[in-house]
């Protein structure tokens, strides 16, 4: 694969894995983004300061630098983009465009698993307020409101006076003027990472949130192995990876488990975006960022490149925050590495970065990945590391 020409769509956090992963393997690594300070970019041989989602402006870059492979990792809005880019100029791809298409449009993806009879948490599209209100009495309180768009976040409303909030915020992260009302899910809520091989899903890794408050919903701030989950739940991705037409490649979703059983809240043919590749290696031996660069060019992924080579008995990534202001400085870093367990820290962001309210995964700060005896320790020792990392702001306000 040395001197192959791989387009990855992203490089921010959750690009990292597979960056990295590309440049070990030898080949050229071209990114896109249109954040110039993307800390994804410092892996790349050639930048590209362009939205994954300008498709024309990507289709350019790809032809002139006579790709071999695109792959879109960690992120559902330029899935379908990879997908048919690789389409129109002839080069490897593990989803078909229509595959792609409909795993990027989240209704689109709940009418294909609602036909196929794959169980999923409840949801109603609306599009005026009268129908929002409508289905969140019919659903119940509490419940959830989200642009009608993948990796749209979910807000949650506890009562009919923090609808038009809910709806304003919603919209405002949509193409269009449709929602989603969705019921919250009871039970946990697990997130299960796979690959798919010849049309068959080969389950590696289930993560839960270990019981903690996560700064913001959809944001965690912890990922924790191994995770209890009953083989529905496995069943349940598996079915909706098939009903999608997912043939190759990696897969990532994020199940409910009830009273009822298990649910699907949602399915993306695509790497995690919270270093879950990075979890699985340190976890089970099996490098998915790897596999799925490998994937993306077109290079032949087996069943027996999932195997497990080892076993830790726990493991998890904690996420870092930033207090907002102008970041001056990350100390810690040295010592948090000197400790038991420490597999991995990422630091996002370069000192200048102005940090914010923590709304999106994007806004987080860094991570922490960690192994342990059991999870428990793998959580502990993720902990200590956290104590350890300070990362000094400065109010950006009083800069100007």
């Amino acid at each position: 694969m040395v001197d192959k020409r791989l387009l990855v769509l992203g490089a921010g956090p959750a690009q990292l894995g597979v960056l990295a992963a590309a440049r070990r393997l030898g080949l050229l690594v071209v990114a896109a983004d249109r954040d110039p300070s993307a800390p994804g970019f410092r892996y790349a041989h050639r930048r590209a300061i362009v939205s994954v989602e300008d498709e024309q402006a990507l289709e350019r870059l790809a032809r002139a630098e006579r790709i071999d492979g695109v792959i879109a990792p960690g992120s559902d809005r330029p899935l379908a983009i990879a997908a048919r880019i690789a389409h129109k100029l002839g080069v490897p791809h593990p989803l078909s465009p229509e595959t792609a298409a409909t795993a990027s449009a989240r209704q689109r993806e709940r009418e294909r698993f609602a036909t196929a009879g794959v169980p999923q948490t409840e949801a109603v599209l609306c599009r005026t307020l009268d129908e929002i209100e409508a289905a969140a009495e019919a659903i119940g309180y509490p419940c959830l409101i989200s642009a009608a768009v993948r990796q749209a976040q979910r807000g949650l409303v506890a009562d009919p006076a923090g609808l038009p909030a809910a709806v304003a915020e919603a919209l405002g992260d949509s193409r269009n003027d449709f929602c989603l009302v969705e019921a919250l899910p009871g039970g946990a809520e697990l997130t299960a990472n796979g690959y798919v091989v010849d049309g068959e899903l080969r389950p590696l890794t289930v993560t839960d949130e270990a019981g903690e408050t996560p700064p913001t919903l959809d944001v965690p701030a912890v990922h924790a192995w191994p995770a209890a989950a009953p083989p529905e739940a496995l069943e349940a991705v598996a079915a909706a990876a098939a009903a999608l037409g997912v043939a190759a490649g990696p897969v990532t979703a994020r199940v409910a488990i009830g009273e009822d059983g298990p649910r699907i809240v949602r399915l993306a043919p695509r790497l995690g975006g919270g270093h879950d590749a990075e979890l699985c290696r340190v976890a089970l031996g099996v490098d998915l960022n790897m596999l799925a660069v490998r994937g993306a060019l077109g290079e032949p992924v087996r069943a027996d490149d999932l195997e497990p080579g080892r076993q830790a008995g726990g493991a998890c990534i904690r996420f870092l925050l930033a207090p907002p202001g102008e970041l001056r400085a990350v100390t810690g870093l040295e010592d948090a590495y000197g400790l038991d367990g420490i597999r991995g820290i990422r630091v996002y962001r370069r000192p200048g970065h102005v940090f914010g309210e923590v709304r999106k995964p994007a806004d987080r700060a860094g991570a922490v990945l960690a192994v342990g005896g059991d999870r428990d320790e793998a959580l502990e020792r993720a902990a200590r590391a956290l104590e350890l990392i300070r990362f000094e702001t400065v109010d950006a306000a009083a800069l100007v």
